[in-house]
């Protein structure tokens, strides 16, 4: 739980969970994160093995995020959550 404590880690790690995404492509999907802390979630789930960092070498080089198997083995416990989480909100109501 620790992992995923962080703000926006499980919001990056879902948008990868579809596939390698690029730096901007990741900005777009979650428009409400700044630059810096984007940067920062990458680096700390990268540091966890949780993401893989790859140069793509294009002219001007860029960067493409997967998720290692470590983190794909995540994504069945994100959507548990928020299964739970919506049959909560629904007795709420």
């Amino acid at each position: 739980m620790a992992l995923l404590g962080g703000a926006w880690t499980t919001n990056v790690i879902w948008h990868l969970s579809g596939g390698p995404r690029r730096f901007g492509e990741l900005r777009i999907d979650m428009p409400p994160i700044s630059p810096k802390m984007l940067s920062a979630r990458l680096k700390k789930l990268e540091a966890k093995g949780v993401v893989h960092r790859a140069v793509v070498p294009t002219s001007p080089p860029s960067v493409e995020y997967a998720l290692t198997d470590l983190g794909r083995e995540l994504v069945p416990a994100i959507n548990a959550i928020v299964r739970i989480g919506h049959r909560l909100k629904s007795r709420l109501r």
